[in-house]
């Protein structure tokens, strides 16, 4: 069971790591104001989507399973005025993802097969399942910010 605790423990360190490096990496050609643009009449700026991310492993690993007391705010996470500075937010991005990766490495073969149940994940039967959706987000929402990044940086 040790082989596969730590199996998966890597596994979904290699793909957080990876993912929240290629936030970081399309994050930088970007100035302030365009992290919060949005340069589509639909959709979101790059910065309410690393504000959306936080928030998702936030509540999601966080609240439920480490316990880290965090109340989501997910209205704000699309809605935020406040046009924060972009390294803050990456900042306070870095912190969920640390959290991730801390819980992750916690958890023992027999704690991935446990219960799970928060707001907003219907469906999700155990805590494996919950990382793996919130895993596959995070990778949904960098296909988001490569676009951005393309539209931000031709015009």
């Amino acid at each position: 069971m040790e082989i596969l605790r730590s199996t998966i423990a890597g596994g979904l360190t290699e793909r957080f790591t990876t993912l929240a490096s290629r936030v970081h990496e399309l994050a930088v050609p970007l100035a302030d104001e365009q992290f919060w643009c949005k340069p589509f009449p639909f959709g979101n700026s790059f910065g309410h989507l690393v504000l959306h991310l936080t928030g998702n492993l936030n509540y999601y690993i966080g609240a439920q399973i480490a316990q880290t007391g965090y109340v989501r705010d997910r209205e704000r996470e699309f809605t935020e005025t406040r046009h924060l500075p972009k390294e803050e937010v990456l900042d306070n991005f870095d912190r969920a993802i640390k959290m991730v990766l801390w819980t992750v490495g916690k958890q023992s073969a027999e704690d991935w097969s446990a219960y799970y149940k928060a707001v907003g994940a219907s469906n999700v039967v155990d805590r494996f399942h919950m990382v793996i959706r919130c895993t596959a987000h995070l990778d949904h929402h960098v296909g988001q910010m490569i676009y951005l990044q393309y539209a931000l940086l031709r015009e």
